[in-house]
């Protein structure tokens, strides 16, 4: 067993607590109700247009042998040309300032992570975050650094940057050269079966899951992975990366 040098970290349901948002609220109460004020009429068929491109952008990155990464804009794009609606007034930073403040309480970082990372760090070891995301990186990386552990993240990716998403081994392999560790010494934390233990394993990362998400029936593809650790907190984390230490040491 090689030693571990980096661990990386899925973002939502792994180091956000996992918890059910309400996306026809995300949509409605900010992109819809902005675009068309005082329209219900507009503003519900706008709702559902997003709602829809939504679920379409993020069924193309789970189709296997696909995996293709979106972006915020790419969700924009394909419901104004589904609903037919004007989309110039989406583009405003009143609407996007309205969908963070929105998003912005469902984004808090557990507070186990700072603990956490900072033993990671000063066992000498390289902290990584992978994410499938709509958001750009400048928007994750001021989560992070509003929650005060920017400072101990070695490298990030997020998928709105690259072509593709996780499961996509590709993904896996920009995350370890960020964090400048081979995937063989890296391990993957997450809570998702398909994406975050079939795909690290792919390119011989080990995998860590956390099933504490309750993950929509619409979003499971169905897989053959078992992972190599299971964690039901992020704390347990330290445990387990300092057991694979002492085996890979030979003691």
């Amino acid at each position: 067993m090689q030693p571990v040098e980096a661990v990386i970290f899925d973002w939502g349901g792994t180091l956000t607590p996992w918890h059910t948002v309400d996306l026809r609220a995300q949509w409605r109460s900010t992109y819809a109700a902005h675009a068309h004020p005082g329209d219900d009429a507009a503003a519900e068929t706008l709702t559902e247009a997003l709602l829809a491109a939504e679920a379409h952008m993020w069924g193309l990155g789970r189709e296997q042998h696909q995996h293709r990464s979106a972006r915020l804009a790419d969700v924009l794009r394909h419901a104004i040309h589904a609903s037919g609606l004007d989309g110039e007034t989406l583009h405003t930073p009143q609407v996007s300032a309205a969908y963070e403040d929105f998003w912005e309480p469902h984004t808090w970082t557990d507070p186990q992570v700072l603990p956490l990372w900072s033993w990671l760090r000063g066992q000498g070891l390289g902290v990584g975050v992978l994410s499938n995301t709509l958001w750009s990186r400048d928007y994750h990386r001021g989560i992070f650094a509003r929650d005060g552990v920017l400072d101990l993240i070695d490298g990030d990716v997020y998928s709105s940057e690259i072509d593709v998403v996780k499961p996509h081994a590709d993904a896996f392999r920009a995350v370890a050269a960020a964090v400048g560790v081979p995937p063989q010494r890296c391990v993957y934390v997450g809570d998702r079966i398909y994406e975050d233990v079939h795909g690290p394993q792919q390119v011989g990362m080990r995998a860590v899951h956390i099933p504490h998400s309750d993950i929509p029936a619409s979003q499971h593809v169905a897989v053959e992975a078992t992972p190599d650790a299971v964690a039901h907190q992020l704390a347990d984390i330290a445990g387990i990366v300092r057991g694979w230490q002492v085996e890979a040491s030979g003691g």
